[in-house]
């Protein structure tokens, strides 16, 4: 594939990878509204409290320092620095697991990224 064709590849995966870190910290904020939410109904109940208090703290942790590491990442690939590549390399194979959506992202932007015009690019 020729150059110019690599950077849009590249530019379209930034641009999805800052989109669905974008929902993905949306959707932290979302779970730990939820789970303080629930926690409402299940105040005298310790054991459910714990739990609740525990998952609503480590998911939306998760949840955030992935999609903060991706949206950071996109940025990154924007500007064609290398540590970007690296980044969102690691952030698709994570992404992988999330069935359909994230895997299709993951392989679509671990083919991009991979390619050896793509790495001439970060190389400059």
């Amino acid at each position: 594939m020729e150059e110019s064709m690599m950077k849009k590849h590249v530019t379209l995966v930034a641009a999805l990878q800052i989109g669905f870190s974008t929902i993905g910290l949306i959707g932290a904020i979302a779970i730990v509204i939820v789970f303080n939410f629930a926690g409402s109904f299940v105040e005298n109940d310790e054991v459910v409290t714990s739990i609740l208090n525990f998952l609503g703290t480590a998911l939306p942790l998760a949840i955030g320092c992935v999609s903060i590491a991706g949206l950071v990442g996109g940025i990154g690939l924007l500007s064609y620095q290398e540590w970007a590549r690296i980044l969102v390399l690691v952030i698709a194979a994570i992404g992988c697991l999330n069935v359909p959506f994230g895997t299709l992202k993951g392989v679509y932007s671990i083919w991009v990224l991979m390619q050896d015009e793509t790495i001439k690019l970060f190389k400059k």
